[in-house]
């Protein structure tokens, strides 16, 4: 097989992992987690980078304690405009932040 065939099979199954953890979150929190785990475990091993323009997958989930990001529910989004960023705050307390332009 090639490299770039790897690498699309590997994201479309983080992309699934990804969206099945979104839909068990309600019913089982550790397995939403332990889905997210499987997902980033994909992407390290095949070295698939888990970047904004891809579906957004680096903004779906908290790297501290893998649980998937549902606004309002679990995750609180906020602006600066002096900074210029997106602040992306987890009930954990872990807080991602992401530059934007005007």
């Amino acid at each position: 097989m090639q490299k770039s065939s790897v690498k699309s099979i590997a994201l479309e199954r983080i992309e699934l992992l990804l969206a099945m953890a979104r839909k068990e979150l309600d019913h089982d929190v550790e397995r939403a987690r332990r889905y997210v785990k499987l997902a980033r475990r994909l992407g390290t091993r095949y070295r698939v980078r888990a970047s904004r323009a891809s579906k957004g997958l680096k903004i779906s989930y908290c790297k501290r304690c893998n649980t998937p990001w549902v606004p309002g529910r679990n995750l609180e989004v906020r602006l600066e405009p002096r900074s210029r960023c997106v602040v992306y705050k987890c009930s954990c307390g872990y807080e991602r932040r992401f530059r934007y332009k005007r």
